[in-house]
């Protein structure tokens, strides 16, 4: 993205009567990513006028603003800022009005004390209902406003009403009617999202498993620097996610086994049209090895930090050994691009009883250029196996034996969608699922202590010797 501001309001002077406001406001939100760095300042990218400031009313500013933070990063998957980063970028929609009516005092970001905003109220422009109902009305008619880029496959009905969903933290998702969910991305990379690139190119290859984008906005598009800023894509009314149906099984005493196969059928559908639009590449010796090897730095760098993990560190380091040796001994492995953070809570059921799966951004906390690489399909199976264990064991008392028959059918229903089973690659699957341990083990004893025994299970589990895995 390039550093440039548009703006009816005078640019240089916005940022900094802005900039006291955001240094409190921003790191208290949900999807700000640098918490517990303190913000050391601001640099703004770019500034459009969505709807006039200058009125009364209220007016709706976009704000492309990147935050410089104090501090190294860790080196988990959270925090991967270093000496050096410019900052993280993040995307604001700020209403901007004389008097705040009551109803929005919760969406308050603060009053400017001078600069072209003196003496109005700045607030979180999607809680305003007119003003996210403006953001459906710029994908109704595609073009350029300032620097961003509007597109739209199909016609969309006006006078949608939107609201704002709760549930997610890493972005901010509005449903417009329940006919339509858009999702806006609020940390900003460089380049195509995959949760744009991706489901295009499923709706291109056919494949009924996924919501069809059916419009977004973008900043610089068509330049190389170009960034995906929000999708548009039909909400699938009435659908259960699979991580609640999982736990209603659970507490009623159900099998999910049918469930699982059916999923695993689905993941399998999607990940052959993905190989049938996209390209698909050969994991040869030097990717494999490297690939263990970051497994195994990540394995390092959790037990630094989480000290209960360190008995079971040789034991886990053989499973990414045996990648490595495998590799060495001439062993491939066909890559392609996968949903690259798939798991129960990423997979709904529709009223038709169909599986569908959403969210193909990936882990948002990792490089854009690293979420569009080529990986191999058991990556997600990986995720998969390890959502069912984790339902069987946040019930109590927990229930192992339900974990297995579900990752047992799933791989089953797999191998029957895509003619390939994953338990056929086992010392890789392993490692995938390995690697995910070792990540929520971090994760855990960080932000959820008391679930830290749900992964450590796992942990014990997949540290075990496995004989049928080559020796290191």
């Amino acid at each position: 993205m390039s550093e440039t501001a548009s703006t009816a309001r005078a640019p240089v002077a916005l940022l900094p009567s802005l900039a006291p406001l955001l240094r409190e406001w921003l790191p208290r939100r949900r999807w700000f990513a640098g918490k517990g760095r303190p913000v050391t300042g601001f640099t703004l990218v770019s500034a459009t006028e969505l709807l006039p400031v200058d009125s009364a009313g209220p007016g709706l500013l976009h704000l492309l603003v990147r935050v410089r933070q104090s501090g190294l990063a860790g080196t988990d998957r959270e925090s991967p800022a270093h000496h050096g980063d410019p900052g993280d970028c993040y995307q604001l929609l700020l209403g901007v009005h004389e008097t705040l009516p009551p109803h929005l005092a919760h969406a308050l970001v603060g009053h400017v004390a001078d600069g072209p905003l003196a003496g109005r109220a700045v607030y979180e422009g999607l809680s305003d209902p007119r003003l996210a109902a403006l953001l459906l009305e710029r994908l109704r008619t595609p073009g350029a406003i300032g620097p961003l880029r509007f597109h739209r496959t199909v016609r969309i009905p006006e006078g949608l009403a939107p609201r704002v969903l709760d549930a997610e933290q890493s972005n901010t998702s509005l449903v417009y009617g329940d006919a339509y969910i858009l999702k806006i991305f609020r940390r900003i990379h460089t380049g195509a999202n995959p949760d744009l690139e991706l489901p295009l190119a499923l709706s291109r290859a056919g494949c009924a498993r996924v919501p069809a984008p059916v419009a977004w906005y973008e900043a610089g598009a068509g330049q190389a620097d170009g960034s995906t800023l929000g999708v548009l894509q039909p909400y699938l009314q009435g659908s259960q996610d699979g991580w609640q149906l999982a736990l209603d099984a659970l507490a009623d005493g159900r099998d999910f086994a049918a469930e699982a196969h059916a999923l695993g059928r689905a993941t399998a559908e999607v990940h052959t049209a993905l190989a049938a639009t996209l390209p698909t590449v050969t994991l040869e010796t030097r990717q494999a090895q490297e690939l263990a090897a970051a497994m195994s730095r990540r394995l390092d760098a959790a037990a630094q930090a989480v000290p209960v993990l360190q008995p079971y560190v040789p034991g886990l380091r053989t499973a990414f050994e045996a990648v490595a040796v495998l590799a060495e001994k001439g062993t491939t492995w066909r890559a392609q691009r996968v949903h690259g953070d798939l798991h129960l809570g990423q997979a709904l059921r529709t009223p038709g009883g169909e599986w569908a799966v959403i969210d193909f951004e990936g882990e948002p906390t990792k490089p854009l250029a690293e979420r569009r690489r080529p990986q191999p399909p058991v990556r997600d199976v990986a995720g998969i196996l390890r959502s069912f264990d984790y339902a069987a064991r946040s019930c109590r008392p927990a229930n192992p034996q339900w974990a297995e028959r579900c990752r047992e059918a799933y791989c089953t229903g797999y191998a029957e969608g895509s003619g390939r089973d994953p338990r056929a690659e086992e010392a890789l699957l392993r490692a995938y699922e390995t690697d995910k341990a070792v990540y929520e083990v971090l994760y855990e004893a960080r932000h959820r202590p008391d679930w830290l025994p749900v992964p450590m299970a796992a942990v014990q589990r997949l540290a075990a010797p496995h004989t049928d895995l080559p020796a290191p």
